[in-house]
């Protein structure tokens, strides 16, 4: 009979379940590789500047930076934020994952190419341009000014090194993706034009490269807010999920819920999230559990994740800024709730822009929680901004079903 460690498996007696009962979550393979990395990696449910996050010298990209891993997209998707040195450029690298880049701040230049090619793409980008690197395509980040440019990069690294846990596979396979690829002269001119993504229908624009993500013109959308606009850059193919996302000054979102993976990025303006467990209801502050509703604040460029935790989440944002609440929405691969997995031709609906008493997701304002627009508007009024939350956007709406009633 062997000594009863943790070292020998044992049989268990009648009555017992198998196993130690309790356990801590061992690392995934992309948490094994961010520790080695020898940068931070920050942990939370969001921070009011990514600007502020402490960061080291990064051997493997040439720059400094710190890892993110908000609450609900552990092994989802993964984010980071490096900096150029001024003047300075980073290594060059190719990695079997999709990559899409926000600029924080700075100037500078992108190369990319395929293994094999001697000529190489290159376009320029400024504080707020959005673009993506190609699947497995060569690039080199360069720095055009004398100061220091920092990027936010969100990528699908964690669903690939989870899925294949070989790091030196991941970052030296030769095969050119020409189908994400094809060297188009072209490949990094802007589009402008919207086109309804295949999806949902939702306003969507075809193009590798957005020189200013916050002063581009956005289409109205109306889901989230009245007056709002949103559109979903598609970018070389990729599976990573995005739109950007604009409420009017003075007015704020629905509360509604998902499931986790959504990160919500401040490009313009200031704000705040609330997120809370769907299991507190749709009034925590009036049932007496506001000590258990989450708050991010942030202002260019903080970040917030929606639904922080496993399971759905109510979000609801609100901006409290004289211009209006400019959010860049990152979902990572496949992530979104509408392009998960399921039986080809299976009806969906659009339940998170359908309010709950229409069967959807979304809390209309006659049913929110009354100390949330009371905060609002003390904030606002401190701010010296106007509320434009009209009285008739908190009507019950009438016999008709119309949703949202008019503008007024």
């Amino acid at each position: 009979m062997h000594d009863n460690t943790a070292d020998h498996w044992h049989e268990p007696k009648a009555g017992e379940n198998a196993g130690f009962g309790k356990f801590l979550r061992k690392p995934m393979p992309y948490d094994s590789f961010m520790a080695a990395e020898g940068v931070p990696v920050f942990r939370g449910i969001g921070v009011r500047r990514v600007q502020d996050l402490p960061m080291a010298p990064w051997a493997r990209l040439g720059g400094r930076g710190s890892y993110i891993q908000l609450f609900g997209t552990e092994g989802l998707w993964g984010m980071y934020v490096v900096e150029i040195p001024g003047a300075g450029a980073l290594h060059a690298e190719r990695h079997l994952y999709e990559k899409v880049v926000l600029v924080v701040e700075g100037r500078g230049t992108t190369e990319v190419w395929q293994e094999g090619q001697s000529k190489r793409h290159s376009f320029e980008w400024q504080r707020g341009s959005l673009f993506t690197i190609p699947l497995n395509a060569c690039h080199r980040l360069v720095n055009a000014a004398s100061s220091p440019a920092v990027l936010l990069c969100g990528t699908s690294a964690p669903n690939v090194m989870n899925l294949l846990d070989n790091p030196n596979f991941i970052f030296n396979c030769p095969h050119n993706f020409t189908e994400r690829f094809s060297g188009a002269d072209d490949f990094f001119k802007p589009n402008d034009e919207i086109a309804p993504d295949p999806v949902r229908g939702l306003a969507m624009r075809r193009t590798n490269l957005i020189p200013d993500v916050i002063n581009c013109d956005l289409p109205l959308d109306n889901r989230r807010s009245p007056g709002y606009r949103r559109v979903e850059p598609h970018m070389a193919g990729n599976r990573f999920y995005m739109f950007i996302g604009q409420h009017e000054t003075g007015r704020y979102a629905k509360a509604h819920k998902h499931h986790s993976t959504a990160v919500l990025i401040c490009v313009e303006g200031k704000g705040y999230t609330y997120t809370w467990s769907d299991a507190l209801g749709t009034k925590p502050w009036q049932d007496g559990k506001a000590d258990k509703v989450l708050r991010q604040d942030y202002e260019p460029v903080g970040i917030v994740s929606a639904a922080p935790m496993a399971g759905d989440w109510f979000h609801q944002h609100f901006g409290v800024s004289k211009g209006p609440l400019r959010l860049l929405a990152w979902h990572g691969p496949n992530n979104h709730p509408a392009l998960k997995a399921g039986r080809p031709g299976e009806a969906m609906a659009d339940i998170w822009a359908i309010d709950l008493n229409k069967g959807g997701n979304a809390i209309p304002y006659h049913m929110e929680d009354l100390a949330i627009r009371q905060e609002f508007d003390a904030t606002l009024r401190k701010e010296g901004v106007a509320s434009r939350m009209n009285p008739a956007f908190y009507e019950r709406p009438p016999a008709d079903g119309e949703d949202v009633p008019p503008d007024m």
